[in-house]
């Protein structure tokens, strides 16, 4: 056991240098996938529940599609599709993927928040003169959101998670980095527990983050 922990802290102290320039990409993937997705996602949620019964069958075609297939195969799919169409590099086709992929889940988030608000207060503010469009600005949006940030804050770990499997596609994040280690130095199973401690700590430090704002804006309260 001692020389398990021998070898494996050996593997993490001549790897650390290309392991910290991986997290910076693992992390720039996880933000824009999580912006984009957040985007895409408020323009289905707000389809899905409009009074059109276009939009809601195509936001409901996106969301089944993406929620019913593999992240890997939609990053496989997005990347030479977008290749073939427009060139770019494999990074920004990977957030890409990510940011589709999150877009359908993070629509089903905000579509549930914003149902989740009492229709008595849509009542009200309609009955104090507000239209429809100041409503949905002045008292459906602000508690949708509160309510939105306890789930957002979960899809961004899976996020975190998720984007290892752009790996596939060449992009040199952190299970990318672990892969080449573990060929060049014939110790896989050093290089995946270092990988696995990555992964651990980055997830620890956001969750504490995420409970931190959480208990700043004091959600439960919504």
């Amino acid at each position: 056991m001692f020389e398990l922990f021998g070898t494996v802290f050996e593997v993490f102290m001549r790897t650390y240098p290309g392991f910290l320039e991986a997290t910076v990409v693992t992390l720039q993937l996880t933000a824009i996938g999580v912006v984009l997705g957040t985007v895409i996602g408020l323009v289905f949620a707000l389809m899905k529940i409009s009074g059109s019964k276009i939009l809601r069958g195509i936001a409901n075609v996106y969301i089944t599609i993406i929620r019913g297939t593999p992240l890997i195969v939609q990053i496989m799919f997005l990347y030479f599709g977008i290749v073939e169409i427009y060139t770019m590099s494999n990074f920004w086709a990977g957030a890409i993927a990510l940011g589709v992929h999150n877009g359908a889940y993070i629509a089903e988030i905000f579509r549930g928040a914003i149902q989740g608000v009492d229709p008595g207060q849509r009542e009200a503010s309609m009955s104090l003169g507000m239209n429809r469009k100041q409503t949905m600005q002045r008292i459906v949006f602000p508690q949708a959101l509160r309510r939105s940030i306890p789930p957002l804050g979960n899809q961004f770990i899976i996020t975190l998670k998720d984007s290892s499997l752009v790996y596939i596609i060449g992009v040199a994040e952190i299970f990318s980095l672990a892969n080449r280690e573990a060929a060049q130095s014939f110790q896989p199973f050093e290089s995946f527990i270092v990988v696995a401690l990555y992964y651990l700590v980055l997830v620890m430090i956001f969750t504490y983050l995420l409970r931190w704002y959480e208990n700043r804006l004091d959600v439960d309260k919504t």
